[in-house]
């Protein structure tokens, strides 16, 4: 039975009867759902904040632990990045400079990728930006090791070469020191021993007796090895990279025409044949087609104190011995 419902009347100070009409039953009913349906949407909004299924609580701790990643990987890039930095600044400015090679220049380390878009197929996504920023820089860093790696390539190349080239410079003496009686002769304008008059002494002569080994004083190839009038029993070593010395007046000669030979070997022996004065090694070194002091050229096996005496004996304007 549905409740009765009264109000006060001041006037006749009595209570009335409410009589409710149908429509206006209606229009509180519908007022009254959506009350409640309001109520009730706002509060799951609400409670749902609070209220995660299983599978989402997975996929919230999948996406944090994707940034974490991501936060770690941009640092071991920019590690990455800083050490390749460093390289190619040793590269240019150590590396290339010892073995006289030009600097790669910061344009081509740096290029970038022309052509069409190559992350177009990243595009769309919520995190766009993040993926598109992280993948360039991958991209640009494969590139510059790509770079670094050939120029690597190019150091090791030239650092054998250079190394062939050490092992080929003429850099030691042609005559042991406990072989050699005295240093006779040194570069310069001297008195011919037979001609009797001064002439330019393109190399230096040794004194030593008859049979004292002499050495190739660098790695080479055998150009000459016979008999002339002037240098008597001689032999010329093509070193390469320009480098050229003679040995003269040799007794014996040991080396071959066009044979190989290294720093060290022994290619003949001491003599007096030519025109010479007595027994004697004259040993010149030539660079590009022009005699130089062969002074200059004993590092492999002179001390500082023996390249002073050796330097001061050879200054002495005495005769020659050829």
């Amino acid at each position: 039975m549905a409740k009765v419902k009264y109000y006060y009347d001041p006037d006749t100070l009595s209570y009335r009867k409410i009589n409710v009409r149908k429509r206006d039953k209606f229009k509180n009913t519908i007022i009254g759902l959506l009350g409640f349906v309001l109520t009730a949407f706002l509060g799951f909004a609400i409670f749902s904040q609070f209220l995660t299924s299983p599978k989402e609580r997975a996929q919230n701790r999948e996406l944090e632990n994707l940034k974490l990643h991501y936060e770690l990987l941009e640092k071991k890039l920019q590690q990455s990045s800083e050490i390749l930095a460093d390289l190619q600044e040793r590269d240019n400015y150590i590396y290339r400079t010892y073995f006289e090679a030009n600097p790669i220049p910061d344009e081509q380390r740096k290029a970038g990728f022309g052509g069409v878009n190559r992350y177009k197929n990243l595009e769309g996504f919520d995190n766009t930006d993040m993926i598109t920023g992280v993948t360039k820089d991958l991209d640009v860093l494969a590139k510059q090791i790509t770079v670094q790696s050939k120029s690597l390539d190019e150091i090791v190349k030239l650092a054998k070469e250079k190394e062939k080239m050490l092992a080929s410079i003429p850099a030691i003496k042609p005559i042991k020191d406990e072989d050699q009686t005295r240093m006779a002769s040194g570069y310069g304008m001297r008195m011919h021993p037979i001609l009797k008059y001064r002439k330019m002494h393109k190399g230096m002569d040794f004194t030593a007796p008859t049979g004292t080994p002499i050495y190739a004083s660098g790695n080479g190839v055998v150009k000459k090895a016979h008999r002339s009038s002037t240098f008597g029993k001689v032999v010329y070593i093509d070193h390469g990279y320009g480098y050229e010395t003679i040995y003269a007046h040799m007794s014996k000669i040991v080396a071959k025409k066009r044979q190989k030979v290294k720093r060290g070997d022994l290619i003949g022996y001491v003599g007096n044949t030519g025109r010479s004065a007595a027994p004697h090694l004259h040993y010149e070194v030539h660079k590009n087609g022009h005699a130089v002091n062969p002074i200059y050229y004993y590092y492999g096996n002179l001390t500082p104190e023996g390249f002073l005496a050796m330097q001061k004996a050879s200054q002495e304007q005495g005769q020659s011995y050829d």
